[in-house]
């Protein structure tokens, strides 16, 4: 059982202590994204390069002050140079939920300039370690055809079977856990709504099971609510979903000042 090393050390934000101290936290999948996930995600696309729009959607009046302006939705866009994927932070855009949780970053790539629909999306709640998403990104990135995948769905488990997760034992290939029992990653049927080009996600009968993608969630108590949910549709390449696994399960200490309340105990952590 994992235990905080320093555990009369209040974390709580509330407490009225000063500037928060930051501490170094594992495991990863359970530190939470600092409540800087849009500036850890973004920086990062910054120094690759991507162009950052951002829409805002409202009313303006003439000679209507700025402070009165009604300001109805909001997006920031990050485009690569190349156009062919692109990164859209949606939480202030009233964003759909995933695991009843509301997604933050949505990612998508499209297989050529000429079309404008992806060719498959992926979405990020909130509470994703930004470092996984990041890393994500930055293979993305580096991928010549951003929708031609490189590998099979082992590689997913492969990478986390190096950080000692462990294989569903009634699918041991298609799902892995964490060694608590808290975070999983699973090859299935993708939530409604997600974006694919595939076309069998289009004509599949109710009844019928459409194309498998890989989900990944942590559920810090059997029935409590997820921490977070990641969801990959079935056209993500499985190298780019490998990426994000590895990184998510990465044995390596993240740098928190704020931490989840729901894995704060299980959490290990020192003072940086």
């Amino acid at each position: 059982m994992e235990a905080p090393l320093y555990p009369d050390f209040s974390l709580d934000p509330s407490t009225p202590r000063g500037p928060q101290p930051a501490f170094w936290v594992g495991p990863r999948h359970l530190a939470g994204d600092d409540r800087r996930l849009y500036d850890s995600v973004a920086d990062t696309l910054s120094g690759l390069g991507w162009t950052s729009l951002t829409i805002v959607r409202g009313r303006h009046e003439l000679d209507e002050a700025p402070e009165d302006r009604q300001v109805l939705r909001s997006t920031v866009l990050h485009i690569s140079p190349d156009t062919l994927r692109w990164a859209q932070w949606s939480l202030a855009d009233e964003p759909f939920r995933l695991g009843d949780l509301p997604i933050a970053w949505q990612i998508s790539a499209r297989t050529d300039t000429s079309s404008p629909l992806a060719a498959w999306s992926s979405y990020f709640t909130t509470d994703v370690p930004g470092e996984a998403v990041a890393d994500y990104l930055v293979a993305l990135d580096a991928r010549d055809q951003p929708a031609v995948p490189h590998t099979g769905p082992e590689a997913v488990l492969d990478a986390v079977a190096a950080h000692g997760w462990l294989r569903d034992i009634d699918q041991p290939h298609a799902g892995a856990t964490d060694p608590t029992f808290t975070s999983h990653i699973s090859l299935g049927e993708v939530p409604p709504l997600i974006q694919d080009a595939d076309p069998r996600a289009l004509t599949i009968d109710a009844d019928e099971a459409g194309p498998a993608g890989w989900q990944a969630w942590a559920e810090p108590a059997l029935g409590a609510p997820c921490l977070w949910s990641a969801s990959f549709a079935a056209s993500v390449p499985h190298d780019l979903i490998a990426v994000f696994a590895a990184s998510l399960s990465s044995t390596a200490p993240v740098l928190r000042r704020l931490l989840p309340e729901a894995t704060r105990e299980r959490l290990l952590r020192a003072p940086a």
